[in-house]
């Protein structure tokens, strides 16, 4: 069974000495599934067992125990190597997008040049005799066309970039590493990825945060903003919180009053204080660990590139299109069937070029339409989650019964080396020697406090 990756970065993130109920709230993954993966990382990478006087379980890890894993699964080690392979192969496939553009318009360029100046020479053939005037064979072509065509797309573009890195330089985002040009093509025709691709690992963690903050018992309404699957149908009746019972192995209790209450015993066990650091002066509260009041999800956007970079790629993928429909329309002239060499390889790739110079702007076109129609879904739901974060600040009034019941569950406790009586780090016999030694230095300090 290879060890899971979530199971291993919070271990590290915990000190290397967790608990189930650690593991589980950290990750953000089922007691079940926590608790499997801690025993089979503890079996594989020479993990510990210690049990406390009272039957809980802390896992302890070596710090080094990535590496015990790398030695022994050929699996991690490929996979590795497979993420700093992929990580060139990616960097390659996103810079070519620009490359494949930039070529494009250059061999368009050459090929309508060779193409003009051979129907230029064949007309000035043919009306040499005639008069001497063989100007008027490209009256349709400027001669000044290729050398004012970027500046058609591109007005002032080296000043206003210049302009745009100095106003950066004195922002926040100067610290953030900028993209080169062929990077902003990939960006402008695809994006930069989900900004929600963790969204159901945050969740789970900001939901098991929230149980920790509050001693593993909570109130429905203290879950809600950081959950979807919540409808007039079942918000009367609370059935929105069995996921989280499910995940976390919770259990409702309910008031006297009639209220309900939810509780988990394996949030409540700890082996490391992880409020210690942040706990208020007010020690009725432990809600102290940094969580966001709901679950906020990232807008899409459109390009991390920037505006100028976007500018530039929108005006040569234009350039590609006007190079496409002049090269057809030349393509059509008959000296080209003459021509050899790049023309008539450029003319056998010619729907390939169009194609390319189409796409090229039409991908993101639709793209920006759908992240428009995708951010209005985004808001939406981020609105309902305020509403009920909010709701549940303005009306404390109305939840105080059910905060109160609930708080008469709360509870953290943490397992320290003095509460541990077996460990599978030490022989039995050093252990039980220990054990009698705590025994006797009980009794010690009863009989010195008695007399």
């Amino acid at each position: 069974m290879t060890p899971n990756p979530a199971i291993m970065k919070s271990v590290e993130q915990l000190g290397y000495r967790v608990t189930v109920g650690d593991v589980a709230s950290q990750a953000g993954l089922e007691i079940n599934l926590a608790q499997q993966g801690l025993l089979a990382l503890a079996s594989d990478a020479g993990g510990h067992l210690q049990v406390s006087d009272t039957g809980e379980i802390v896992y302890l890890f070596p710090e080094n125990f990535r590496s015990i894993l790398q030695n022994k699964y050929w699996k991690l080690r490929l996979k590795q190597w497979w993420e700093k392979v992929w990580k060139v192969l990616f960097y390659l496939i996103r810079i070519s997008f620009g490359i494949v553009l930039i070529v494009s318009i250059l061999l368009m360029m050459i090929a309508i040049a060779v193409i003009v100046i051979a129907i230029s020479s064949s007309r000035d053939n043919d009306n040499n005799s005639n008069s001497g005037n063989s100007g008027g064979g490209i009256s349709f072509f400027p001669v000044f066309w290729f050398s004012d065509i970027f500046y058609v797309f591109t007005p002032d573009y080296e000043g206003n970039y210049y302009e745009r890195q100095r106003r950066r330089a004195n922002s926040a985002e100067s610290s953030q590493k900028k993209m080169n040009f062929l990077e902003a093509v990939f960006s402008f025709l695809f994006g930069d990825g989900n900004p929600n691709f963790n969204l159901e690992e945050r969740r789970w963690q900001e939901i098991g945060t929230v149980i920790r903050n509050n001693g593993g018992s909570v109130i429905a309404e203290q879950i809600a903003p950081y959950l979807d699957n919540i409808d007039r149908f079942n918000q009367e009746n609370e059935d929105y919180i069995i996921p989280v019972l499910a995940r976390f192995n919770g259990y409702p209790q309910v008031s006297p009053e009639g209220d309900i209450i939810y509780y988990f015993p394996e949030l409540q066990v700890t082996a490391k204080n992880q409020t210690e650091n942040f706990r208020q002066n007010n020690s009725s509260r432990m809600d102290s660990l940094p969580v966001a009041s709901y679950l906020k999800e990232k807008l899409w956007r459109f390009s991390e590139a920037e505006s100028g970079q976007i500018l530039l790629a929108t005006g040569l993928g234009a350039a590609n299109i006007i190079l496409a429909l002049v090269l057809g329309s030349l393509l059509k002239e008959q000296i080209v069937t003459q021509l050899g060499g790049l023309v008539a390889f450029v003319h056998s790739i010619y729907w390939i070029l169009l194609g390319y110079g189409i796409g090229f702007l039409a991908i993101p076109l639709i793209r920006y339409l759908w992240i428009q129609w995708r951010n209005s879904k985004i808001e939406q739901r981020n609105l309902q989650r305020v509403a009920r974060a909010e709701y549940l600040n303005l009306n404390q009034h109305e939840f105080q019964d059910k905060l109160a019941y609930a708080h008469q569950f709360a509870a953290e406790k943490v397992i320290t080396d003095q509460d541990i009586t077996y460990s599978t780090e030490k022989e039995l016999l050093e252990q039980e020697i220990e054990q009698s030694d705590k025994i006797d230095e009980e009794w010690r300090r009863r009989l010195e406090s008695g007399s």
